[in-house]
């Protein structure tokens, strides 16, 4: 039974309302939490170190051609699935980023400048890549962050993750957000629902990464969905059309909610410098189909 399921069944059997349980789950997602494991769990990926690229493959480098800092990979093959997540189901993912360079302007051009996602295919001869020259010398990244990180495993889990409208909602502002306070209003048993979710699911693992969910609404400026509609990203015209009444909202907050129902975080994490968060975001229709070298990325700065 899917996380889906089981929740739905549970939510029934208290008396909530089919339709109001159906209008939780459109906002219900699933993520990926990937930290240190205990003594004899599985390990699924690795943070830091030296990652595997194939044999010959160039370290991956910014536009400029600057080498980008190895943050961490995931073996596709044996990572939880999570609904709603379509994630390769063999392979390598692997995550670079400078976060030094990619804030605040992360969206130019045809891809991230400072940031980049690798997928090695199954089958793809690897080996453990050299670290550039001189990636040890001071100043080749940062005055007091290594380039090459320490290195651990990782292992993971799957959790529920709720919007903040929902998670937050003893607290989230809705006087400029039409759009979110009308799907609200339609959740009479939100707090009942919730409930569930924390029955079903009662604890999650503390994590280094994160892959899928909702973006994390912390660090300055917009939140990364409203970067991309800043920067000029549009969703596709059949997913406004599952929004009733769209034209009667402002613009910006139907975007912002629109692109949610069709951008995803590939991962999200914490970099080597407290000051920032990294957030590197896919498109649904593309992670279905590999192309990872349209992820965007949206580092914040906390302070």
């Amino acid at each position: 039974m899917d996380g889906y399921e089981r929740f739905r069944r549970a939510a029934v059997d208290r008396g909530i309302p089919a339709d109001e349980v159906e209008k939780f789950i459109d906002q219900l997602r699933f993520e990926i939490l990937l930290g240190s494991g205990d003594p004899g769990e599985e390990v699924v990926g690795q943070s830091g170190g030296l990652p595997r690229l194939p044999v010959g493959a160039r370290w991956p480098s910014s536009a400029s051609g600057r080498p980008l800092p190895f943050v961490a990979s995931v073996d596709c093959a044996v990572l939880p699935r999570a609904e709603g997540l379509p994630l390769p189901e063999d392979g390598s993912l692997l995550f670079f980023l400078n976060h030094e360079e990619d804030w605040p302007t992360p969206l130019g051009g045809d891809g991230p400048e400072h940031a980049r996602a690798v997928y090695v295919p199954a089958g793809t001869e690897t080996e453990v890549a050299t670290a550039p020259p001189g990636h040890d010398e001071a100043g080749f990244f940062h005055h007091d962050i290594p380039f090459v990180a320490h290195g651990f495993g990782l292992s993971a889990s799957v959790v529920p993750v709720l919007p903040p409208w929902i998670e937050e909602r003893d607290e989230f502002e809705f006087d400029d957000s039409e759009v979110l306070e009308r799907l609200f209003d339609e959740l009479e048993h939100v707090d009942e629902l919730c409930e569930v979710v924390d029955e079903l699911w009662p604890e999650g693992r503390c994590s280094t990464l994160s892959l899928g969910g909702y973006c994390e609404h912390s660090g300055q400026g917009d939140s990364p969905l409203a970067e991309l509609a800043g920067a000029g990203f549009t969703h596709r015209p059949e997913t406004r059309a599952a929004l009733p009444g769209a034209e009667r909202f402002h613009s910006g907050e139907v975007e912002e909610y629109l692109l949610s129902r069709e951008w995803v975080p590939l991962v999200q994490f914490s970099t080597g410098s407290e000051n920032y968060y990294g957030c590197f975001l896919i498109d649904l229709e593309d992670l279905a189909a590999k192309r990872f070298d349209r992820m965007r990325s949206v580092t914040r700065f906390f302070k």
